[in-house]
């Protein structure tokens, strides 16, 4: 290369390089799968995004509380946003960028079975298949997921026929009842309700769900991958449904230049065809032809409630009254290292989740009507399971709730680590878990195991345990001195996920309530 060519080099490079802002963005975690795509906006349009990933109340809080000041605000969908006051006048500018409704996937051969291949469905003809048992599906936590939310406030208005003037009564009717009784799987996100639906395919009798409940985008991605034994036959309910249409926000007007070059990039014919393409959502640019993995058009949309009030209370009715009771079962670390700052961090988590957390993803987070909540301590020694059974009435559920706080309060730390034990212990008592209810198993340590059984000889007492008891997930919490990779191989082992507490404890524990 010559000598001149080689010095002007850079400066054609540089030409040809768009200087790069950054601009801070709360985003939902579903937009992980948007990264490539994001990359190459970035080159096009000058503007890199740096995301924080939370779930939308969670978000919401953060927002309300001034703990989060991002330049932009993006997730599945602003409803929830805009009906809070707090927040009026600060959501600046707003821009839909690809739409994804939340519908019902059935198995093949159920969907040919109850004749519901040609998709004239309606969500009072699903909730009656749930309610005899024929249909069993999984759903994310309407208090936890976006795709929950709109799973739940759609079968509410179509059932009801009261469009957005829903009120608790109607969570609670018989009909709602029944359709939840069909609901055996849940989670925090819908990219996690996704992959266990394709692990439970391959656990020995775990295979019991015959639908799922996700955007059209996650369903269509899952018939894709070839991950499934038996494809999924997309249901949109004849009586509506509610799309998804992932706004980007602007919260900072002093940054509406990049906002505005962002979006259009987002909007650009050749984007929304590799978002459509490569993450299969709808796009929103009328002059990119719609792909022929997409029905023609969309069924009605149904409408949300038209204040935080009235949402409140539906989330609140779901939550206490109409949901599968939950059967929660939680392994605690008592030993010596926990002393001190330790032992106060779970005792102010689970303190939290007894009522004195009053925080809005607190609300949500705490332990329902209902609800049978069993604590497991232990050191060297496994303790007694402490069970506690909520009751469904306001009295019934403040005794319980005092009597679990007594019990976090006479935690004391001592003696050593005895992990697998004291896992061992918590499955016999899922074993004798009442029917009907969703069990699982919350384990926090913060060290090593040093007393007890060894993994080997757990994951052989695990894997002896009936198809029932096997199929009860443990949630694994990192905490202290913990191993990581000993966390991670019990979420593995039994299908649940690991949770990072070292920094925030209180919030691993509520993270986890959106999966149990």
């Amino acid at each position: 290369m010559r000598p001149a060519l080689a010095l002007l080099l850079p400066l054609l490079l540089a030409a040809c390089t768009k200087p790069q802002s950054t601009l801070t963005v709360l985003g939902g975690s579903e937009l992980a799968d948007l990264k490539p795509i994001l990359d190459d906006v970035a080159k096009a349009s000058g503007v890199t995004l740096k995301v924080s990933y939370t779930g939308t109340l969670d978000g919401t809080e953060q927002l309300l509380s001034g703990a989060a000041t991002p330049d932009l605000v993006w997730f599945s969908s602003d409803r929830y946003l805009r009906l809070q006051s707090g927040l009026k006048g600060k959501l600046l500018a707003s821009e839909k960028i690809m739409l994804s409704p939340v519908v019902l996937g059935v198995k093949q051969s159920f969907a040919r079975k109850w004749g519901w291949e040609g998709g004239k469905v309606s969500w009072k003809a699903i909730a009656a298949k749930a309610a005899s048992g024929e249909l069993s599906y999984g759903m994310a936590n309407p208090a936890a997921s976006n795709s929950g939310l709109s799973a739940l406030i759609g079968v509410v208005a179509a059932v009801s026929g009261k469009g957005d003037a829903i009120t608790a009564a109607d969570v609670t009717t018989g009909e709602l009842k029944g359709f939840f009784k069909g609901q055996a799987l849940t989670a925090g996100s819908s990219g996690w309700l996704a992959d266990a639906y394709v692990a439970g395919q391959s656990e020995g009798g775990q295979d019991r769900l015959n639908g799922l409940i996700n955007y059209e985008s996650v369903l269509l991605s899952l018939n894709a991958s070839r991950k499934l034994k038996e494809p999924l036959t997309l249901i949109y309910p004849q009586d509506g449904l509610i799309t998804a249409d992932y706004p980007v926000i602007l919260l900072n007007k002093a940054r509406q230049p990049e906002f505005e070059k962002l979006v259009s990039a987002l909007k650009s014919p050749d984007i929304q065809r590799r978002i459509m393409t490569e993450t299969r959502r709808r796009p929103v640019n009328g002059s990119v032809a719609l792909s022929n993995v997409f029905p023609a058009g969309l069924n009605i949309e149904l409408p949300f409630p038209g204040s935080a009030s009235a949402l409140n209370a539906v989330l609140d009715a779901y939550l206490q009254d109409t949901r599968r009771p939950a059967n929660t079962i939680f392994v605690l670390d008592t030993s010596g290292s926990m002393a001190g700052d330790r032992m106060e961090a779970l005792k102010t988590s689970l303190l939290g989740l007894s009522g004195a957390d009053t925080s809005l993803t607190g609300r949500y987070a705490g332990f329902a009507s209902r609800e049978r909540v069993t604590f497991i301590p232990f050191s060297s020694q496994v303790a007694a399971a402490q069970v506690t059974e909520i009751g469904s009435d306001a009295a019934g559920k403040a005794a319980a709730l005092a009597s679990l706080s007594e019990r976090v309060a006479a935690l004391n730390p001592g003696g050593g680590t005895n992990i697998y034990g004291a896992l061992e212990a918590a499955y016999r008592q899922a074993g004798q878990a009442p029917a009907g209810r969703y069990t699982s198993i919350v384990l926090m340590t913060d060290g090593e195991s040093n007393d007890g059984p060894s993994p080997g000889q757990f994951r052989r007492f695990y894997q002896s345990l009936p198809d029932a008891a096997r199929a009860v997930k443990t949630f694994t919490i990192l905490f202290g001195d913990g191993s990581s990779g000993a966390m991670n191989d019990i979420a593995t082992l039994t299908g649940g996920r690991t949770f990072d507490g070292t920094q925030d404890l209180q919030g691993a524990f509520k993270q986890i309530r959106g999966y149990q």
